[in-house]
């Protein structure tokens, strides 16, 4: 008993995360249009996110991403419900805890977003998460040069900067994201400073300089 009852608070946890990333989502959505940055699709190819090292894509409710979340939460929290009513009336988890557990984590798990990166008069967008200002703790810059952990990893992002922001009170930090060019890199740091986010530490191979 006591085993179906931690299935049915993980079941809970996992319906709430997904609702819970859905509503996020769409309310980054609604704000990236009035974007400080990226502003035009040369300063989206100047931005490439890590989970796949692709060049970051638009933020709207029209994109295949955000259709798939849309859709894909609710086929989601219908199989899980379908699988706690067989899990609750049948012994089949007792038989097979660690197959229904793994099956549970990957469809939680296949409700992902495509990685983005906006900065707003209010706050910023970072992996389909808005954050308003006053959260945010501070930033980190490392040059993606030779012996980096990234360096190597794709042509893309190789001599490139990875762009990490702190947030407060928050154990799990979003994904950092990579800034193609010194360029574009000079102006998020512009962006982020005016909003009163400042550097934690300066990137640990070369020194990032900033051109105000």
């Amino acid at each position: 008993m006591w085993i179906n009852l931690f299935f049915i608070v993980i079941f809970i946890l996992g319906i709430v995360y997904l609702i819970r990333f859905r509503l996020n989502l769409k309310y980054a959505a609604e704000k990236a249009g009035n974007a400080q940055f990226p502003t035009s699709q040369e300063d989206m190819n100047s931005i490439v996110i890590p989970s796949e090292f692709k060049v970051m894509q638009p933020l709207t409710k029209e994109t295949k991403s955000y259709q798939w979340v849309k859709w894909g939460t609710v086929g989601v929290i219908s199989l899980l419900t379908v699988l706690l009513t067989v899990v609750y009336w049948t012994d089949m988890f007792h038989q097979s805890i660690f197959s229904i557990v793994h099956l549970f984590f990957i469809l939680i798990s296949s409700i992902k977003h495509r990685g983005n990166f906006y900065l707003l008069h209010e706050g910023l967008i970072l992996n389909g998460y808005y954050v308003q200002w006053a959260r945010v703790k501070g930033y980190k810059v490392d040059k993606i040069i030779k012996w980096h952990e990234l360096y190597g990893l794709d042509d893309k992002i190789n001599h490139g900067y990875k762009l990490e922001v702190k947030l407060k009170k928050k154990w799990f930090q979003p994904q950092f994201v990579v800034v193609r060019d010194q360029v574009q890199l000079d102006r998020i740091l512009t962006l982020l400073e005016k909003h009163g986010v400042e550097s934690i530490r300066e990137a640990s191979h070369t020194p990032v300089s900033k051109n105000v």
